[in-house]
């Protein structure tokens, strides 16, 4: 089966092609980055109509650089929600109008769904169950995987997400947007001891995540700093690991009430460095195993929905015509294979 996949979530227009068989055919990506860093963050109207202009011409280049024609598609998976709701309608209504004129299949997909899958993309896959921690800019959460669609959630983010807190972060270190990896590389150069930041949460049972307090506890660290660059890095670097340590602390925790010792990471800060470092040294310790996208996949993409969309294809699960956007949408409603 060939799947066409396509990604309208936020601020990034994916587009990709997959085979069942032959793996990744084609993967295209547009980033609005550019588009919202005068506003500092996504201004939703402006992310809508861009991915108007761009999704159609990415859709043929896609198809052109995996040589396929309609007829060579068998389904059309397309990111139903969460997300921003003009985002999600035009990749909803351009899906279900080339399913329709096309009579192919289609299948909603859930983006959060679709994040979790993302290692599977790479060999090796992790084989069921494991822990999932899903942490993208307006997510953290944390999910027992039993099979696709067998989700339990075992907490999630009560306010900010980490990579919300990131971007938040460092917009009050001056850093330009998408400020989370410019923290990141920010903290390369600062050096740990000078602050101590609190673990959030961490002091009490649960796997529950809060990011806000840190942003607030930053904010006034950053002020009392002054204008000193060293200080500044020295917080950005106090401040990452705080945040690493925190999730780290929740995974050790998830892998201990489950028994699992299989751990996938995912989402756009699924590729911070330090996180990645710090939890192969806590599966190492635990004898367990770690998986991750590749780079290219942790943010938002066109393939991780074609990859996802194919397994409910194939299960014989699809939308109907009248499939509508789900900017709210719990994970763990999905229905399983």
């Amino acid at each position: 089966m060939r799947v066409l996949g396509i990604e309208t979530s936020c601020d990034e227009t994916g587009v990709a092609i997959i085979d069942d068989e032959l793996g990744l055919l084609s993967h295209e990506l547009y980033s609005q980055v550019k588009l919202h860093a005068d506003y500092g963050g996504v201004v939703p109207e402006l992310a809508s109509r861009d991915h108007v202009r761009k999704l159609v011409p990415l859709i043929q280049k896609a198809m052109k650089d995996a040589n396929c024609t309609k007829d060579d598609i068998d389904g059309i998976a397309f990111t139903q929600g969460p997300g921003l709701v003009g985002a999600l309608l035009v990749g909803s209504s351009v899906a279900r109008s080339l399913a329709f004129a096309w009579n192919k299949p289609a299948i909603g997909v859930h983006h959060m769904e679709g994040h979790l899958l993302a290692p599977m993309l790479d060999d090796p896959k992790p084989a069921f169950p494991f822990v999932a921690l899903l942490v993208s800019g307006g997510h953290s959460m944390m999910v027992k995987v039993e099979g696709i669609g067998e989700y339990e959630v075992l907490g999630e983010s009560v306010d900010d997400a980490a990579g919300e807190a990131f971007d938040k972060t460092a917009k009050l270190l001056g850093l330009d947007y998408p400020g989370g990896p410019l923290l990141a590389k920010l903290a390369d150069s600062g050096e740990p001891g000078h602050y101590s930041f609190p673990r959030p949460m961490t002091d009490r049972p649960g796997l529950d995540f809060s990011f806000s307090g840190l942003k607030t506890f930053a904010a006034n660290t950053i002020r009392d700093a002054g204008d000193d660059d060293a200080a500044r890095a020295n917080i950005a670097y106090a401040f990452q690991e705080a945040v690493v340590d925190t999730l780290s602390i929740k995974c050790r925790r998830a892998l201990k009430e489950t028994g699992l010792k299989r751990l996938v990471i995912a989402g756009g800060v699924s590729a911070n460095r330090m996180l990645r470092e710090q939890l192969a040294v806590l599966m190492d310790k635990i004898g367990g195993e770690v998986f991750y996208p590749q780079l290219a996949f942790c943010t938002d993409n066109g393939a991780m929905i074609a990859y996802a969309g194919l397994q409910r294809l194939k299960a014989g699960q699809t939308s109907p015509l009248s499939a509508q956007a789900k900017p709210r949408w719990p994970l763990d409603e999905l229905p399983p294979l």
